[in-house]
């Protein structure tokens, strides 16, 4: 399975009662666009009234999923997370990049703590980048 970022633009009401077009990016998980595409429109059907328009869909390159057990976690977090590791022969610090989706209440401070209870050795990293997103299965 691989994921896939897929967007909508519908009419959205706002609190104050106006009317607004939007755009919201979902992730999906499938095998293919199509799939995709399908899984997608299931999803937000029984939510939208009116119109809408599905503007994109395109792969996501996430390496890894941290699901949350707390009930409170109600957020997705996409993080940008490099590896760090040390090259024996000159000494030179290497950087891996990955994307990763995390569940969690507050942004940096659990998402730390989800990547340091996943690993099985201490593994040296940073966050790079940390964005609250809407996940869809």
């Amino acid at each position: 399975m691989e994921w896939f970022e897929c967007k909508v633009k519908y009419d959205k009401t706002m609190e104050n009662g106006l009317i607004k077009q939007v755009t919201e990016a979902y992730l999906v998980d499938a095998l293919s666009f199509t799939e995709a595409e399908r899984r997608f429109l299931e999803e937000i059907e029984p939510f939208m009234s009116g119109e809408y328009m599905v503007t994109d869909i395109k792969r996501a390159k996430i390496a890894e999923l941290f699901e949350s057990n707390d009930g409170l976690a109600d957020r997705w977090f996409k993080c940008k997370v490099a590896f760090i590791t040390l090259d024996e022969k000159t000494g030179a610090e290497k950087r891996a990049n990955q994307m990763m989706m995390v569940q969690a209440i507050r942004p940096t401070i659990v998402a730390r703590v989800y990547f340091r209870k996943s690993f099985i050795r201490p593994i040296l990293y940073t966050l790079l980048v940390n964005v609250v997103t809407k996940l869809c299965f």
